[in-house]
C-alpha cells in the first residue's frame, strides 16, 4: 500500500528537482525528505530520481509524477 505523504513529498521533490528547495518548501529537512523518497522507491521497486547534480527524473519518476 502506497504511504500518501512519502508521494506528496515526491511531487514536490520532482517539481523543484532539489530536494533542499522540496524540503525548505515541505518544513522538514532534506535527511529526512531523503528517507521518504527512498522509502516510496521501496515501495514501488524503482529508483524516481538520478541523484547527480543536477538531479533528474527517472523514466519511473515521470510515469509517477
Amino acid at each position: 500500500m502506497i504511504n500518501f505523504l512519502n508521494l506528496e513529498y515526491f511531487l514536490v521533490a520532482a517539481e523543484e528537482l532539489n530536494f533542499t528547495k522540496a524540503a525548505k518548501r515541505l518544513y522538514i529537512s532534506q535527511q529526512s525528505l531523503s528517507q521518504h523518497i527512498r522509502k516510496l522507491e521501496a515501495e514501488l521497486g524503482v529508483q524516481l530520481f538520478h541523484r547527480d547534480n543536477p538531479l533528474v527524473l527517472t523514466q519511473a519518476g515521470q510515469c509517477v509524477k
